[in-house]
C-alpha cells in the first residue's frame, strides 16, 4: 500500500483538490442550463465517483506489502472495523445529501453564491471539529485567522449578491422582454454567447415526454421553425439572456423566494462541515471503539466505504426522484435516463473530478492534518471564475458589485493561504 506522508506533497494535492472540487459544480450548472433532468445528470456523476474511489483502492490500496498496521484493501475488507465502517458509510451519507442539494442551490441563487455560503459554513464548522479530532496537530495561531477570513468572506459574499441581484432586477424592468419564437430570436440565440459555449445547440432544447408520460432529455423546436439567416447578438447578462435562460433551463426560478435558494445552500454547507470530521473519525479512530488488536482503516479503505454508502444513497434517492421529482421538474423514469445521451460525457467528468478531487482531500489531510485539508472548501475562489467565464454571473453588473466581488475573492484567498500554512506533520 502506498503511504503518503510528506508534507509538501500533501500540499500539493491539496491544491489540486481545490480546483476540481470547485470545478465539477460548474458542469452541473451548464446540464441544468441546457434543460437536463438533474437526476439523470447526477446518477451519471455517482457512478463516475465510485469508479474513482474503487480505481484508488485497487490500486494506490494494493501497492507495496501489507503490514500489521498499515495492511492493504483487501486485507482490511475482512477485519473487524464495523465501528470506523460505520462512521466512513455515514460520512458519504452526509455528502451525498449536500451534493444532491447543491445542484438545485445552483439553480436558486448560481454557483458564485452557492460555494460562497457552503463552503464557508463548511470550514467555520468542519475545520473547528477537525482541529480537535486531530488534537489540535494543526497551529491555531495561523489556522483560526484563516476561518476568520472565511467568515468575512461569506459577509461580503452576501453583500455582493444582493447588490448583484438590484442589479439584474434592474435590468429585468429596464425594457418589456418580446418572447423569442421567431426565426430570427433563434438565431439570435444560436449566436449568443451562451449557446457558444453549449456548443451551439438549439436554445429550445428541453425535456420531452415520453409515450409513457415520463420526461427524458430532447430536442424538439418550436412551432418547427427552420434556422434563419439574419443574426442577432444576445449579450450575456442582458435582460433577455435571463428571460431566455429560464424558458430553457431544467429548475425553474422565476417567482421563486432568493431566501429558500439560500436556505438549501445553507443546508449543503452544514452537509460538507460533517463528511470530513466523520472521515477523519473513520480512519484515526479518535474515540477508540476499535479493538487493540485491529488496526485504523488505511485512507483507501474509508474512501472505498464512505463512496459505497455514497453511492448507495445517491442511485437510491435519485430513482425516487425520477419518479416524484421536486421544484416543478418532470417525472422521468429508469428507461429514460438510460436513454438519456444528451450530456452524459459532461455528467461523467464531472464524478471523476470530483472524485479524483475527494481523494486527494483525504489523502492530503491523513499526512498534514483534516482541518487545513479543510482549505480545499475555498470553492469560490474556482467556482466564481467558472460563473463569470461560462454562465455570464456578474455580467454588467454596477460597479459596487464588482469591489464587493474583489473583496471577496482576496479574502478566500487570504484564508486558503492560512489554513494551508497551518498544516503540520502528523506523528
Amino acid at each position: 500500500m502506498y503511504i503518503m506522508s510528506d508534507k509538501g506533497v500533501a500540499i500539493v494535492l491539496m491544491i489540486i483538490s481545490l480546483w476540481c472540487l470547485g470545478s465539477w459544480p460548474a458542469l452541473f450548472n451548464v446540464l441544468e442550463r441546457r434543460g437536463r433532468v438533474p437526476m439523470h445528470t447526477y446518477m451519471d456523476y455517482t457512478i463516475a465517483t465510485y469508479c474513482v474511489a474503487v480505481g484508488f483502492a485497487l490500486t494506490l490500496g494494493e501497492i507495496g506489502g501489507s503490514s500489521a498496521n498499515y495492511p492493504n484493501f483487501t486485507t482490511q475488507l475482512f477485519q473487524n472495523n464495523g465501528p470506523s465502517v460505520a462512521f466512513a458509510m455515514l460520512g458519504g451519507l452526509v455528502l451525498c445529501l449536500g451534493n444532491i442539494s447543491m445542484q438545485y442551490s445552483l439553480a436558486f441563487v448560481g454557483i458564485s453564491l452557492t460555494e460562497v455560503v457552503s463552503a464557508s459554513v463548511a470550514v467555520v464548522v468542519g475545520t473547528s471539529v477537525n482541529y480537535f479530532l486531530d488534537h489540535r496537530m494543526n497551529r491555531a495561531i495561523i489556522l483560526f485567522p484563516g476561518v476568520a477570513c472565511f467568515l468575512v468572506a461569506v459577509v461580503l459574499g452576501s453583500f455582493c449578491h444582493a447588490s448583484n441581484a438590484a442589479d439584474i432586477a434592474l435590468k429585468l424592468n429596464s425594457k418589456p422582454i418580446v418572447p423569442y419564437r421567431s426565426e430570427d430570436a433563434e438565431e439570435a440565440i444560436m449566436n449568443s454567447d451562451n449557446a457558444k459555449l453549449l456548443g451551439k445547440r438549439r436554445f429550445t432544447e428541453g425535456v420531452a415526454q415520453t409515450e409513457e408520460g415520463r420526461g427524458s432529455c430532447s430536442r424538439f423546436p418550436i412551432g418547427g421553425e427552420e434556422w434563419g439567416s439574419e443574426t442577432t447578438e444576445l449579450a450575456m447578462g442582458s435582460a433577455e439572456f435571463l428571460h431566455n435562460l429560464e424558458d430553457q433551463r431544467a429548475i425553474k426560478i422565476k417567482g421563486r423566494s432568493v431566501g429558500f435558494g439560500l436556505g438549501i445552500a445553507l443546508f449543503t454547507g452544514a452537509c460538507y462541515a460533517l463528511f470530513s470530521p466523520l472521515f477523519n473519525l473513520a480512519t484515526n479512530d479518535q474515540f477508540h471503539l476499535l479493538k487493540p488488536d485491529v488496526p485504523h482503516l488505511v485512507v483507501y479503505t474509508t474512501f472505498f466505504y464512505f463512496s459505497t454508502s455514497f453511492f448507495i444513497c445517491a442511485m437510491l434517492l435519485n430513482i425516487l426522484l425520477l419518479y416524484y421529482p421536486l421544484v416543478g421538474l418532470p417525472k422521468s423514469s429508469l428507461h429514460a435516463y438510460l436513454r438519456d445521451w444528451e450530456g452524459r460525457y459532461p455528467a461523467v467528468l464531472a464524478g471523476l473530478i470530483c472524485g479524483f478531487g475527494n481523494s486527494f482531500q483525504f489523502m492530503g489531510g491523513q499526512a498534514a492534518g483534516y482541518a487545513a485539508a479543510d482549505a480545499v472548501q475555498a470553492l469560490p475562489l474556482v467556482g466564481t471564475l467558472w460563473g463569470i467565464l461560462l454562465f455570464g454571473e456578474y455580467h454588467k453588473s454596477s460597479r459596487r458589485t464588482y469591489m464587493l466581488l474583489s473583496a471577496m475573492l482576496i479574502m478566500f484567498a487570504v484564508a486558503v493561504t492560512l489554513l494551508i500554512a497551518s498544516s503540520s506533520q502528523r506523528g
